[in-house]
């Protein structure tokens, strides 16, 4: 019981499970040749500037170009004197003028996605076991889970002081909750010494070049989740030795809690995960009251439906049955587009509901179950016929993008046509084809399933098409052919 966080790794292909209460909350996974660079820190070059939409592109030695807001640049981090810094009517802010060539440094934010380059910032931020590094921005905050007043107010009693008049900001993280000074200020001289290791190598560096790499899967899962109360597993030698390494740099006392799995059983079959995360990459997913939702995913929405299915079977009145099933299907909801990283617009079609109290408490659980999630989601309402309408922060590829790709049979559709469809087609394939086809005899290969349609329901119509074009057709089922191909020879 309590959080336990799973690392399960293989040759190529590394997985993290995060259970709380032995359920699944988080789920991440990542093969060496999709490593995120999100979080790499670059120093860049400017290609070009497009005003009309307000952004610049920047190599930074990837395939395709970085994207950078022109908004969102940092007056403070400019590497050379190709930016116009002036200040006019008295601005607060100066008025940044970018040239083509100009050097920058910029982290990045968000993954390459559908043959867009990475979204880019100037704005670094370097994350440690407690705090957030931002060198350009002069900013101090404290993660709103620290909700305690004195807790909040005796961190900031330790790094004010600090940082007063520096040149940096600082963003204190969940985890530093409760730690003692000492630990804190050491995490802020590692990201400072960091820092001046990242400038160093900026300096003697030509653009493009990388000047900082973000941690894989598995230290950053250290780095952000392993905490005092957590246990860690590991069913790698040369990950936990890796492990073991890392935290005995931040905080030598966790080291008792990583565990080395020596189970002949695999870790997540062990742990009885193996089946949920099965369940990540499924369209329907089950409901504890009897109900299920739907996903579906396209390359620019995801649609969520919302189904009663036995629940509804109850003797129960027609809006209380509604308002349960949406409830529940609400935290699942949430719960999925975590766990499978889902992004983008997202549209959640409830069961309608004809109480306005009820669609507003539905919408206070969809929004309290979101809240536990760090990616940032936006909930515009909802509708009287049960539509809500979301967005959910898009940083890195989707759980089923990296674990699945399009069916090369179906081509992405999801969907092959019926062999009723076919033999349709083939008639039409063949008047086309057989114009052109000098041969005699003309040998017609086809699913069997296919074939066997052609064959016995529409003999005639392959005699109608021999008379008219004076050829033989043999029909031959072939066995491994594709449902919707077709051999003519």
């Amino acid at each position: 019981m309590g959080i336990e966080i799973l690392i399960n790794v293989e040759e190529k292909e590394k997985r993290v499970a995060i259970l709380e209460n032995d359920k699944l909350v988080d789920f991440f996974i990542e093969h060496p040749e999709d490593r995120t660079i999100v979080g790499n820190i670059y120093k860049g070059k400017i290609q070009d500037i497009v005003p009309s939409v307000g952004a610049a592109f920047v190599n930074i030695g990837e395939e395709k170009n970085g994207f950078l807001y022109l908004a969102d640049i940092n007056e403070f981090n400019m590497l050379d004197n190709e930016v116009d810094l002036s200040m006019e009517n008295n601005q607060q802010k100066p008025n940044i003028e970018l040239k083509k060539d100009a050097e920058v440094m910029v982290q990045v934010t968000k993954e390459p996605f559908l043959g867009k380059g990475a979204r880019l910032t100037t704005h670094v931020s370097i994350p440690g076991r407690y705090l957030v590094l931002m060198p350009f921005d002069r900013h101090f905050g404290i993660s709103k889970r620290i909700d305690d007043r004195q807790e909040r107010s005796r961190i900031k009693d330790i790094l004010k002081p600090e940082i007063s008049g520096k040149d940096y900001g600082i963003i204190v993280r969940t985890a530093a909750w409760g730690k003692d000074k000492n630990l804190i200020m050491a995490d802020l001289h590692f990201l400072l010494n960091l820092w001046d290791k990242i400038n160093k190598i900026s300096k003697r560096s030509k653009p493009p070049a990388l000047l900082y790499e973000d941690y894989d899967l598995v230290l950053r899962t250290v780095r952000d989740y392993f905490t005092e109360d957590v246990d860690l597993y590991v069913d790698s030698k040369i990950e936990y030795k890796r492990i073991y390494r890392f935290v005995c740099a931040f905080l030598r006392k966790l080291v008792k809690k990583i565990i080395f799995y020596r189970g002949d059983a695999s870790l997540f079959d062990k742990k009885g995960v193996e089946r949920e995360v099965e369940r990540i990459y499924g369209k329907k997913i089950y409901l504890n009251c009897g109900g299920h939702i739907v996903i579906e995913q396209t390359e620019g929405l995801i649609v969520i439906d919302v189904n009663s299915g036995s629940y509804g079977k109850k003797k129960q009145r027609q809006e209380e049955a509604a308002f349960t099933v949406n409830s529940e299907a609400a935290v699942e909801a949430a719960r999925q587009l975590k766990l499978r990283d889902l992004s983008g617009i997202i549209v959640i079609d409830f069961i309608d509901m004809q109480q306005e109290e009820n669609r507003r408490k539905l919408l206070n659980t969809l929004k309290m179950a979101l809240s536990e999630d760090k990616a940032k989601t936006d909930v515009v309402g909802i509708s009287r016929l049960g539509l809500v309408e979301m967005t959910r922060e898009r940083v890195r590829r989707s759980i089923e993008s990296i674990s699945y790709k399009d069916c090369p049979y179906c081509y992405g559709k999801g969907r092959v046509k019926s062999e009723v469809s076919m033999v349709g087609y083939v008639l039409r394939y063949l008047r086309t084809n057989l114009l052109k086809f000098k041969p005699r005899v003309a040998n017609l290969a086809l699913h069997p399933e296919v074939a066997t349609r052609m064959t016995n329901d529409n003999r005639n119509s392959i005699r109608a098409l021999e008379r008219r074009f004076r050829k033989k057709i043999n029909v031959i089922p072939q066995q491994g052919l594709h449902i919707e191909d077709i051999k003519l020879y």
